[in-house]
């Protein structure tokens, strides 16, 4: 049976749309990853300087509405504090992305610590595992002591993330301001430390330095969508060329 000629036609443009709006699609899609892996190079690069440079002394509360997660998170800092006698809590966590020596199950035990001018820094003093968690109340000293620390912010919690155990001391995600007002720290930092030292007497909760190791798979991604582009463009060859060898 011969197909009509005008749905021949409309046959081959309808596909040929569908190709050229496909192939552009997914180009769009690899330029995209290129573009993101240059991001992701950038941020690799700029979060190492940070957390390798040299501590500096924590800035002065007078300019911490200056301060922003972009340009100033992973700065390693040091000051001089005093852990407040009301109250821990603990952040539940996996693993860490950013701690190799932190594989397992355990908390992240963050605790206000009082600056010279009163001021509340709250501080991540390190993490225990999920058989330990007794020890999380270990290491504390009612006196000034230097901390050195990176500078991180807090997070909201996500769509799938448990809800809080106020109750328990326990949270899913670092939500200072709810742990603020639960434990009645009072105004705090609008960022928090990561403890890299001292090291408290017993080991735990056990801080430690921050190593970059972000995934960056993005030339992997952006070669998987040419090669779907350049996939069905051939597709579309072979299939055109066969149409056009029958007509003959």
């Amino acid at each position: 049976m011969r197909v009509p000629l005008e749905k021949r036609r409309s046959g081959i443009f309808g596909a040929t749309v569908f190709t050229v709006c496909g192939v552009a699609l997914l180009i769009g899609l690899g330029i995209w990853q290129l573009e993101r892996k240059v991001w992701k190079e950038n941020l690799i690069a700029s979060i190492t300087a940070r957390v390798t440079q040299t501590p500096r002394a924590l800035p002065l509360r007078d300019g911490w509405p200056r301060l922003t997660q972009q340009k100033d998170e992973f700065r390693r800092v040091s000051f001089r504090a005093e852990f407040r006698k009301d109250g821990q809590t603990l952040v539940y966590s996996a693993g860490s992305a950013l701690r190799p020596d932190v594989t397992g199950a355990g908390y992240w035990v963050f605790a206000p610590a009082r600056l010279a001018d009163g001021s509340i820094v709250v501080v991540d003093r390190g993490f225990v595992p999920f058989d330990k968690k007794a020890a999380a109340n270990g290491g504390v000293l009612q006196a000034a002591i230097d901390i050195v620390g990176v500078m991180r912010w807090p997070e909201k919690p996500g769509l799938f993330t448990p809800a809080a155990e106020p109750q328990n001391d326990v949270w899913y995600a670092r939500d200072l301001p709810a742990m603020a007002q639960s434990k009645n720290w009072g105004t705090v930092a609008p960022f928090y430390i990561d403890q890299e030292s001292p090291m408290p007497a017993g080991g735990l909760p056990l801080p430690g330095k921050v190593v970059v190791s972000l995934p960056d798979n993005h030339l992997q991604y952006a070669i998987t969508w040419f090669g779907l582009a350049l996939g069905l463009a051939g597709i579309y060859t072979l299939w055109l060329a066969r149409l056009i060898g029958a007509r003959r």
